[in-house]
């Protein structure tokens, strides 16, 4: 059995052994690796991903980030490739193949036919007088001097030197084919991280009630419209002119002072110009103002027109905060 100290000190090794196999990684960030950038930037057909065994998962999930940031790719598991997959590549198709002895049996059939084919063959590899980087069109080294096993034998440091690899391509194709924050919304539609990239305000104040008062109404007026419409707040017209807002915070610090309540109008009470956004901003941006100044409704408003209040309780439902 391993002492408490024993297993953080393991733990921290495994660490340090695969920042320092990353450290050296930066090396292979070279010619090679602009060619592959440039060479899957500008390419009309899709990019095949491939590999075997813990190579082929690493594979995967550089192919799910490929297509989360706009370059489109398909995973092509080395042993089915061999068994009919290969039907699944075409022409204008470029090939990724993961491999961290580029010797593996499955690796040495699937390359000859790759070739045969046309298509260009990039290897992220781990050992550069292989087969596979000797055969391959391009390729970026993956070399790892260990593995954090202690026993140098399962896959850890050089997984995560081609994981990081396939980070390094995706981000960087990324910034080449000015892939934006926009498009990014456009294939992320769901879930927290979408809606904050294309919900807009326009989008949840519509739900609510639309409160307000005249700028002469009394205190009870003001009271009722809040409590009737639920969104702990009033605008204050004056005719058809936003002037102000009331908050349930603006009418318990009116209280403290023991005013005459008879005596109470809107203009008493309301805070002028206070912060807005207009229904085409997006909720993110709504939000970032109410944390700024410590809100929780703001009032929508388009060109000096009132068209109702987004509160923060609508943000918490769609799953933003």
């Amino acid at each position: 059995m391993k002492s408490k100290t024993e297993i953080i000190e393991i733990g921290t090794q495994v660490i340090d052994n695969e920042l320092l196999a990353l450290n050296n990684l930066k090396l292979s960030i070279n010619d090679n690796f602009v060619n592959v950038v440039e060479l899957l930037g500008n390419i009309k057909g899709k990019v095949i991903v491939s590999g075997i065994g813990k190579s082929a998962i690493i594979a995967q999930k550089i192919v799910a980030t490929f297509n989360s940031t706009g370059t489109t790719a398909v995973f092509l598991h080395a042993a089915d490739a061999i068994h009919g997959d290969l039907g699944i590549i075409r022409d204008e198709d470029v090939l990724i193949l993961l491999s961290k002895s580029g010797e593996t049996a499955e690796i040495k059939v699937l390359v000859p036919l790759i070739k045969s084919m046309g298509n260009k063959l990039v290897a992220i590899v781990g050992n550069t007088g292989s087969y596979l980087a000797l055969q391959a069109d391009i390729v970026l080294d993956t070399t790892v001097s260990k593995e954090a096993c202690p026993n140098n034998l399962a896959p850890t440091t050089s997984t995560t030197a081609q994981l990081v690899m396939g980070d390094a391509l995706a981000v960087s194709l990324l910034e080449y084919r000015g892939f934006t924050a926009a498009d990014f919304a456009r294939i992320h539609p769901g879930g927290a991280l979408g809606k904050q990239l294309y919900l807009r305000v326009e989008d949840l104040y519509r739900r609510n009630e639309r409160p307000l008062v005249q700028i002469s109404d009394d205190l009870a007026k003001v009271i009722i419209e809040i409590s009737a419409k639920r969104l702990g707040a009033t605008a204050v017209m004056d005719g058809e002119l936003f002037v102000g807002l009331i908050t349930d915070g603006d009418l318990r610090r009116m209280l403290l002072k023991n005013p005459r309540l008879d005596l109470i109008k809107a203009a008493d009470i309301m805070t002028v110009n206070p912060k807005s956004i207009d229904e085409q901003s997006l909720v993110i941006d709504a939000l970032g103002i109410m944390r700024k100044h410590n809100i929780t409704q703001l009032p929508v408003v388009n060109q000096g027109v009132y068209c109702g209040i987004i509160h923060i309780h609508d943000i918490i439902k769609e799953g933003i905060i």
